[in-house]
């Protein structure tokens, strides 16, 4: 897959790849389909492995050429070492665990650093959903609220405060909307949130 095709399929994931080093070793948690590490594989020659946990998904990937390990990434990372990879990827997957901040600190002890992203529920749309009184549904929160995958609806400003009470430096932070990046009030008029972390180097 090459960077063209990537953007026209997933524009946040085209945004994303460039955070990622050419030849890194790269662990996708919660890869889905396999797409990004086909990418970052073909056009970046990086290495490493994804987890998923649904079938579907992991045919998927392995149809891809990506190397997949079926897992449940409730159960943590232990298979991995620490700073076995130079990035982990949780790309849109952070939202569906029961438990936030067990796996995120996982992720930062198996990688140098961590690409996280996440619905924003602070987006306008959400908003104004919620003042009506409806739960929100959006491109990047697609479902019904009682068929949801999602358990867990955080903010831009939430989840900077997560990483800092877990010790994380965060390296930069971006908002996307429809894949390209919003500076003009972020946490407002972002739908996607994307945060490039690393554990803080000991004083």
């Amino acid at each position: 897959m090459n960077f063209e095709q990537l953007s026209s399929a997933r524009p946040d994931l085209a945004f994303i790849a460039h955070w990622v080093p050419k030849q890194s070793h790269v662990l996708d948690v919660g890869c889905g389909d396999g797409v990004m590490l086909d990418y970052l594989q073909t056009d970046r020659q990086c290495s490493g492995y994804g987890i998923e946990i649904a079938d579907d998904k992991v045919l998927d990937s392995t149809r891809r050429g990506v190397h997949v390990i079926q897992q449940d990434m409730e159960k943590g990372l232990g298979l991995f070492g620490d700073n076995a990879f130079d990035t982990v990827l949780c790309l849109s997957s952070l939202q569906m665990m029961k438990h936030v901040e067990p796996l995120l600190r996982d992720i930062v002890r198996v990688g140098r650093e961590a690409i996280v992203s996440f619905p924003n529920f602070a987006y306008w749309p959400h908003r104004v959903a919620l003042l009506k009184g409806r739960m929100p549904v959006s491109k990047s929160l697609p479902y019904q609220w009682y068929d949801t995958p999602n358990v867990r609806c955080a903010t831009i400003n939430d989840f900077r405060e997560l990483a800092e009470d877990c010790g994380l430096e965060v390296l930069e932070c971006v908002a996307l909307a429809a894949g390209q990046q919003v500076s003009v009030l972020p946490n407002l008029r972002g739908d996607l949130a994307v945060f490039r972390l690393r554990k803080k180097a000991s004083a």
